[in-house]
Parts: structure tokens; C-alpha cells; sequence
């Protein structure tokens, strides 16, 4: 049939949730679909089958297609590092760095790549539904785009623009985009949608109608707000600023919200949790004292995260809760941060440097150019587990005799202190298996509900695709699919 781009008036206006809905709807009518993102900027990724890694958004849309993730599904990933820098990953690979000053002409050379990607994809299936970036309106980007409009031309695929109307000026926002793109990137949109709408949409019919009459592109539907949503794993640092609703009787499980912190979704099965509080700590604020147990995330680039945890004064709250007695898990970047030392000679992260760490785990880390990218199953505090690599570096230190978990293919993974009460592991994804949250929570006095997180991700994919083929013109929208060059 084709393929099929959504593209946004902005960023966060629900680009992936859609597409993860629309990948599902099309696939519940017996359609073989891929999901597509040719540029995607994100510390939070996943590792795919094939050895690689793309965003987790376009992870989170394979499985919407019910097929496992490829790097073909996001042939380009930046990953910032730095204010003005990020980790360039192409297929899947480390490719080296991009900073401000040779963005625009590097992005333009991955085209072709892009493009190839695409094209296998296309070869595979009936229907490529295709993830843009930003907004089309950007038009200071427009040279050299391989994200929006760039794209779109050069594969020939329709789009389908998505405005935000929670955020308000939803009018404006779509038909100012159709007044500032040109005439060329203008004629490859058919439609549009409305998403995050509350209340009655009769009351935005006269909105709804003069965005037709001002842009001339066919109103798809206006998409209600997707509760089910918010079951998703996490891709974009808007989760950052949920709070938990506190009830009585609940733990606290903490975690700062670091400047580089990546894969921050490893903590979305703990909200599964009855008994647990999730509180993600923003720069400014202590570690709550009450917290049960200190999460150290994943980070980009940790010699600098490491920097920044102290200058929030969060080490001196970690070495505290651990004196009473409580309980850290550091993850990844979190889990080389609770060692006496990191080394980066090579400057992998910045300039060449090597820091203390906190000292909680008897390990040293020594980040190197190899990045390891696995998907890994074995058995970490006496339950089975499944999760992934994905780190530059290698620990070790006499603390690794006393590993988080021994995996299936003879290997040890991370480390856990004398007391049992610090523990560190590279394992992304482990809170997914029921039986080791309930492992973990039983550490801090609690009771896991056991909830198959996996299970819950399909149902609430589900429940987006049912909305979806009520509030969109499903029909119209594979129409324009079969325009697709």
C-alpha cells in the first residue's frame, strides 16, 4: 500500500503515540506494517535484534507492528552528550560526533543511508507508517533536512500533520505552518489531525472547519486525550516532570533527574507497583530522606553527570541514606558512578579525565570507543531476568565477585556490596520481569503485585488503535498511503 508520514507543528504534540496507535490499527486489520523514524534525538534507546540500537519510541512502534525491532526502523540517532554535542549513531553504530558547528552538513550526507534503510523496509511489508521530527515550520532547519520535509520529498511519502490542542493556539499553529513552509513541502501534506483534545469536540467544529478552509488540507479527526498512553514506556523528558501521587501505606523510590540521564524508561514497570512511589528528583531538591531506595539512572556522559550530582549536593544525600542503612541500585551509567573510580582516558565523553566516584561499590570503571550492545537473560537476586547492554566501558574490581547477575552465557554482570544493600548492574529493562521486582521490593519490605508489564504495553496499545479507528478517518489515511512513490 505505501507508507504514510506523521509530521508535527512541534515537538511533544504526540507524534509517536500515534504512530505506535496508527502501527497497531493497521495491523490489527491483518495489514504487515514497519514503523520508520529517519532521524530521531534521544538518550533513551533500545537494542535490536540485529545488534544495534535505535530510539525507544521506534522500539515501542515495532512491537505496536508485532514484529522486533530493527535498526532499518531508525537509521539515524543522535544522542546528546553535551550542550552543543551528541553521540551520532547511524544503523545502529557509533559513527563518532556532531557538534552545532557540522550538524547541518552531516545530516545532509546521511540521506542516501536514510533513504536505503527506508527502502528495505518497504521491500518487507505492505505499509511503512513514518515517524518526522520536530515541526516542518522549522524552517531555519530546512536545508539539509532528512528529518521533516526533506524526507518526505525525496521518498515521495505523503503526511499527515499533527497539531497539539492541549497546549493551546492549535488554529494558528497548523495554519501557520501551511503559511510558512513553501509550495513544494506544503503539497505533500493531505491532511491533518487534532490530538490531545478534552471535552466536546463540537465545540471546536468551527476551529476544525476554517483550518480546512485556511490551509485546504482534509481534516482527519480530532484524537481525544489517551489515558492509555501514559502505560507507554517513556521516550522524551516530559515524564521528567510527573509527580507521583502520594497514597499512604506507599515506599518512596527516588531517583535524580541527572542533566545526561538516558533510559530513564528502565523505572516505568516500578509504577506498575501498588506499593511504590516513584519520585524523580528535579535539580534544586534533596533526596527525600523517606526515600526506601535511590535509583541512579542511566547517564550519556557520566563523568559529567557524576560532576553535576555533586554540585546538587545528591552525593552527600546517597551517603547519608546509605549510613541508615538504605538501600541504592545504581543502572548503567549509575552503576560506574557507585565505584571508587571512572577513567576516561580517550576522552570518549569530553576531555580525557579521570574522577572519583562515590566508593559504595569496591569497582573501577575504564570507558572505552567499543560500545556494547546485547540483548542478555540469566539470574540476578534469585529470579530470572531478561534486559540489554548498551554502555562504552568495562568495570571491574574485586566488588564483581559478588555479581547483581550471572547470565545464561557464563558471564557475571555488575556487583552487589558485602551488606547486600548497594548493588550496580548494566542490565537495562530488568524491572520488566515481574519476578525480580519482586525480588528487589522485597528487599525494602514490600510485596510486588507482579503485573506483567510486557502484557500491560499490548493492552494499551490496543486501547490507542480502538481510539484511533473511532476519532480518525482510518480509511482516508490509507488512502493517501497508496499515493507513496
Amino acid at each position: 500500500m505505501g507508507a504514510l508520514m506523521l509530521q508535527g507543528t512541534g515537538s511533544d504534540v504526540g507524534k509517536s503515540v500515534l504512530v505506535a496507535g496508527l502501527c497497531r490499527a493497521f495491523a490489527n486489520r491483518g495489514l504487515a506494517v514497519r514503523p520508520f523514524k529517519p532521524q530521531n534525538m534521544s538518550n533513551n534507546a533500545a537494542v535490536t535484534a540485529d545488534g544495534g540500537e535505535i530510539g525507544r519510541a521506534q522500539a515501542l512502534q515495532a512491537i505496536a507492528c508485532r514484529v522486533e525491532p530493527h535498526t532499518d526502523m531508525n537509521p539515524v540517532l543522535l544522542k546528546p552528550q553535551a550542550d552543543r554535542t551528541s553521540q551520532l549513531i547511524v544503523r545502529g553504530k557509533v559513527r563518532g560526533t556532531l557538534g552545532s558547528g557540522n550538524f547541518r552538513e552531516a545530516r545532509g550526507a546521511l540521506l542516501a543511508e536514510v533513504l536505503e534503510s527506508y527502502e528495505r523496509l518497504r521491500g518487507q511489508c505492505d505499509l511503512v507508517v513514518v515517524e518526522g521530527a520536530g515541526s516542518p515550520a522549522e524552517i531555519n532547519l530546512r536545508a539539509g533536512d532528512i528529518a521533516n520535509m526533506g524526507f518526505a520529498r525525496a521518498a515521495g511519502v505523503p503526511v499527515i500533520l499533527v497539531g497539539d490542542i492541549d497546549r493551546g493556539g492549535v488554529i494558528a499553529s497548523v495554519a501557520g505552518t501551511r503559511a510558512v513552509i513553501d509550495e513544494a513541502d506544503s503539497a505533500m501534506i493531505r491532511g491533518f489531525l487534532i490530538n490531545k483534545f478534552r471535552g466536546d469536540p463540537a465545540l471546536f467544529e468551527d476551529g476544525y472547519r476554517e483550518i480546512e478552509r485556511r490551509t485546504g488540507w482534509q481534516g482527519l479527526g480530532v484524537i481525544p486525550w489517551l489515558a492509555a498512553a501514559a502505560r507507554l514506556p517513556s521516550e522524551d523528558g516530559v515524564i521528567l516532570e510527573r509527580r507521583a501521587d502520594p497514597r499512604e501505606g506507599r515506599k518512596m523510590i527516588a531517583c535524580p533527574i541527572l542533566p545526561r540521564i538516558a533510559n530513564f524508561d528502565d523505572l516505568d514497570p516500578l509504577r506498575l507497583e501498588s506499593a511504590v512511589e516513584i519520585v524523580m528528583v528535579p535539580p534544586g531538591q534533596p533526596i527525600p530522606a523517606e526515600a526506601a531506595l535511590i535509583i541512579l539512572p542511566g547517564s550519556k556522559a557520566t563523568i559529567a553527570d557524576l560532576a553535576a550530582l555533586r554540585r546538587e549536593g545528591w552525593d552527600i544525600d546517597i551517603q547519608a541514606h546509605h549510613r541508615r542503612g538504605g538501600m541504592v541500585l545504581g543502572l548503567c551509567g549509575g552503576y560506574q558512578m557507585l565505584g571508587h573510580r571512572i577513567a576516561d582516558s580517550l576522552g570518549i565523553e569530553g576531555a580525557p579525565a579521570a574522577v572519583d566516584g562515590l566508593g559504595l561499590l569496591d569497582v573501577e570503571t575504564l570507558l572505552s570507543p567499543a560500545k556494547i550492545l546485547r540483548h542478555v537473560a540469566g539470574e540476578a537476586l534469585g529470579s530470572r531476568v531478561e534486559g540489554y547492554e548498551m554502555h562504552m566501558g568495562e568495570t571491574a574490581g574485586p566488588g564483581t565477585g559478588r555479581p547483581f547477575a550471572r547470565l545464561d552465557d557464563g558471564t557475571d554482570d555488575g556487583a552487589i556490596s558485602p551488606q547486600g544493600t548497594v548493588m550496580g548492574s548494566y542490565l537495562h529493562g530488568l524491572f520488566a520481569s515481574p519476578d525480580l521486582r519482586r525480588s528487589l521490593l522485597a528487599r525494602i519490605g514490600l510485596v510486588g503485585d507482579g503485573r506483567d508489564y510486557r502484557a500491560d504495553i499490548d493492552a494499551a496499545l490496543d486501547d490507542i488503535a480502538a481510539e484511533l479507528s473511532e476519532h480518525a478517518d482510518i480509511d482516508a489515511m490509507l488512502a493517501f498511503a497508496a499515493d507513496a512513490a
